[in-house]
């Protein structure tokens, strides 16, 4: 059986489609999720409890829909330090993770040290998020943004060993 990289457990094919599946609907029931992986609810039950105390199940959420609550403006922003030393990478980590409007935030190679995902209502919220807040974080240097026109693909659901893609298309032949 496979091991995966950061945990001990080692999964077998059912394991693998009881994490697909929860990707999938999160709110299914046991019976539901045990009857989708072809086990019986004990059984069904008993590894899942397994992968989440194993690490491999974090949470479950719900996502929301950005448009619909009004958050209409999706910026990438990368972040230049002054100096990359480990007290200023600290300092922004810190001061980043207490940001609600901050979806995503990444250490970089390359020529920015941090690129940051942020969501707010309109432009003004944006100004006031960088003004007044990411541009007095001590060490930061350079700003850039680039606004997200359209949201071309968004998933949340990781890429499984084994996941074959849900649709396929076929060509035909020309006469």
């Amino acid at each position: 059986m496979p091991k995966t990289q950061h945990s001990s457990i080692s999964l077998d094919a059912t394991d693998w489609k009881i994490l697909a599946r929860l990707q999938q609907d999160a709110r299914l029931s046991n019976v539901e999720l045990a009857r989708a992986v072809n086990l019986s609810p004990s059984p069904c039950l008993a590894r899942v409890r397994r992968l989440e105390e194993g690490g491999l199940i974090s949470r479950y959420v719900t996502l929301l829909d950005a448009l619909a609550l009004g958050l209409t403006v999706s910026v990438f922003i990368q972040v230049r330090l002054e100096r990359q030393v480990e007290k200023a990478l600290e300092l922004f980590e810190r001061a980043i993770a207490e940001r609600p409007e901050v979806m995503e935030c990444y250490l970089m190679t390359g020529d920015s040290d941090y690129m940051l995902r942020v969501m707010v209502a309109d432009v003004q919220a944006l100004e006031r998020f960088i003004v007044d807040f990411l541009a007095k974080i001590p060490g930061v240097g350079n700003l850039k943004s680039s606004f997200a026109l359209k949201q071309v693909k968004y998933k949340t659901a990781l890429p499984l060993p084994g996941a074959v893609p849900a649709v396929t298309t076929s060509r035909k032949k020309r006469p």
